[in-house]
């Protein structure tokens, strides 16, 4: 059976520092949104962002965000307006969720939980 490479080892991603600042805290590698997901976050935030400050914001290259934008606009997720040479880009959010399991909900539900004051539940109900 063959045996986990250790941390650190070659082909595996380095740990990510815990944004809580413990000591010796690291974070796994993976993130439970893809990139699409937080593309879709950021224009859902402002419709006037650069590329360039989407980039910046989710952590990928401008050519990737475009890349994005147009699988998302392909998609139907986002609707794209020109004004002068910007492109502006507004959010279906009633647009549903690709994937089966969750073809039943809008990607409406998701901008929700990420708006400025929105609460969470914890599993207690508090």
């Amino acid at each position: 059976m063959p045996s986990r490479p250790p941390s650190g080892a070659v082909g595996s991603p380095p740990p990510t520092p815990d944004s809580s600042g413990g000591a010796g805290a690291r974070r796994p590698a993976w993130t439970f949104l893809t990139n699409h997901g937080h593309v879709l976050l950021a224009v859902a935030q402002s419709q006037d962002m650069k590329v360039a400050e989407i980039a910046a914001q989710v952590g990928i290259t401008a050519r990737a965000t475009l890349t994005i934008l147009k699988d998302l606009e392909d998609a139907g997720y986002l609707t794209r307006h020109r004004v002068g040479r910007r492109s502006h880009y507004t959010v279906d959010a009633h647009q549903h969720f690709r994937h089966p399991a969750t073809a039943g909900h809008e990607v409406g539900e998701l901008l929700a939980i990420f708006e400025p004051g929105a609460s969470v539940r914890s599993q207690d109900g508090a």
